[in-house]
C-alpha cells in the first residue's frame, strides 16, 4: 500500500516545499510550518491531480483546476486577491480595476506563474516522472481522495485564520469568484477524452502514433523543453521583480503574452510526434530550478539572519537537483526495447 500512495506523499510535501521554501518566502527555521502548509498546498495538488486523472481530463484539465485552486487560495483563504494592501505592498497602486477591486499586477502574477506553475503543475510533473508507468494512472482511490479534501479544508481553514486580519471581499466579489471556479472546474473535468494528452502513450509516458501530426515534425527533445521553460521563468520572475522600474501595466503585460506563449507552443509540441513524459517532466523541472534560483535574491517573509537564510537556499536548491536527477534517471529511454519500457516501476 505504501509503494502505492508514495507519489501522493510525496507531492503532498513537495508542493509547499517548493511554493514557500525553495521560491525562498520562507526560511529553513520555518519548515515547522509544514503542519499547516501541506495540507493547503499539497491537499490542493492532490486534489487537482487526482480529479483530473480520474476523469481522463490530462494537463489541459491539471492547468484549469490549478487555476481554479489558485483563486480559491488567494481569493478565500489569504483573501490578497481583493485587498488593496496586501502583505506590505500597495496592491491599489499596481494597476488597480477599481470596478472589480483586483490589482491586475497581483492577479496576473500570484495566480499564473506562483500558483498554477509553481506550486501545483510543476510538482506534479516532477512527481509524474518519478513513477513514469503510473504518470496519466490516480494515485489514490476514493478513501485516499476524501482525505486529501479534508486536508485540504482544514489546511484552507488554518490559513484562513491566520490570515484573519486580512478584508473580507464583498458579495459581489464572492459571487463572482465562485461562478469563475465553477466554470473552471466543469470545463477542466469534462476534458474526458484520450487526446487530452494528444500522442502520449499512458503506460509509459511515451509517444505514440496519432493521427493528424503528418507534416507538423517530431516534438522538441527534453532538452530544448528544459531550456524554454528555464527561459520562460526568467522572463517571468525578472519581469516581476523588475515591475517597480517597468511598471506595472507593462509587466502584465508580459505576464499575459508570456502565459499565451507558453500555452500555445506546448499545446503544439504536444501533439507532435515524440511528446511524451520525458517533455513534460522538463517542463516542470526547469521551473523548478528557476524556483531554485529566484531563492537566493527573494528576501524571506519571516527575518531571520542572512548566513541562515543563505543555509536554508543552498540545502533547498541542492535537495530540489537531487530530486530532478534521481526523476530524470528513472523516465523511460525511447531507445529501449517497447517490453522493457513496459516493466513495473
Amino acid at each position: 500500500m505504501l509503494k502505492r500512495v508514495a507519489p501522493a506523499i510525496g507531492l503532498f510535501f513537495l508542493s509547499p516545499l517548493a511554493g514557500e521554501f525553495l521560491l525562498g518566502n520562507l526560511p529553513i527555521t520555518m519548515l515547522p510550518a509544514l503542519i499547516t502548509l501541506a495540507p493547503l498546498y499539497g491537499g490542493g495538488a492532490l486534489l487537482v491531480r487526482e480529479l483530473a486523472r480520474r476523469r481522463g481530463a490530462g494537463w489541459p484539465g491539471i492547468v484549469l483546476l490549478a487555476l481554479a485552486y489558485a483563486l480559491v487560495e488567494e481569493g478565500l483563504v489569504t483573501r490578497s486577491l481583493f485587498a488593496s494592501n496586501f502583505a506590505g505592498m500597495d496592491l491599489a497602486a499596481q494597476a488597480w480595476l477599481p470596478g472589480v477591486g483586483v490589482s491586475a499586477w497581483w492577479a496576473s502574477f500570484v495566480l499564473g506563474g506562483v500558483h498554477v506553475a509553481g506550486s501545483i503543475c510543476a510538482p506534479i510533473a516532477v512527481m509524474e516522472a518519478l513513477v513514469p508507468a503510473r504518470a496519466s494512472e490516480p494515485w489514490l482511490r476514493v478513501p485516499g481522495l476524501v482525505v486529501a479534501g479534508v486536508l485540504f479544508v482544514l489546511g484552507a481553514a488554518a490559513a484562513a485564520a491566520y490570515a484573519g486580519e486580512a478584508a473580507l471581499p464583498s458579495v459581489v466579489q464572492l459571487a463572482g469568484l465562485a461562478a469563475v471556479v465553477a466554470v473552471l472546474a466543469v470545463t477542466a473535468l469534462r476534458r474526458r477524452t484520450a487526446a487530452a494528452e494528444p500522442g502520449t502513450d499512458a503506460r509509459v509516458g511515451e509517444s505514440a502514433p496519432t493521427s493528424g501530426t503528418v507534416g507538423q515534425g517530431s516534438a522538441p527533445g527534453p532538452w530544448v523543453v528544459l531550456g524554454f521553460s528555464l527561459v520562460a521563468g526568467a522572463v517571468f520572475w525578472l519581469a516581476n521583480l523588475a515591475s517597480g522600474t517597468l511598471g506595472a501595466w507593462p509587466v502584465v503585460a508580459v505576464d499575459l503574452a508570456l502565459y499565451a506563449a507558453v500555452c500555445v507552443l506546448v499545446a503544439r509540441w504536444s501533439r507532435r510526434p515524440g511528446w511524451g513524459v520525458r517533455q513534460t517532466y522538463a517542463l516542470g523541472a526547469g521551473y523548478v530550478l528557476t524556483y531554485a534560483w529566484h531563492g537566493f535574491p527573494q528576501p524571506p517573509a519571516v527575518p531571520v539572519p542572512a548566513a541562515t537564510d543563505l543555509i536554508g537556499n543552498v540545502v533547498f536548491a541542492l535537495a530540489a537537483v537531487a530530486l530532478l536527477v534521481f526523476a530524470a534517471v528513472r523516465l523511460p529511454d525511447p531507445s529501449r526495447p517497447r517490453e522493457a519500457a513496459l516493466r513495473p516501476q
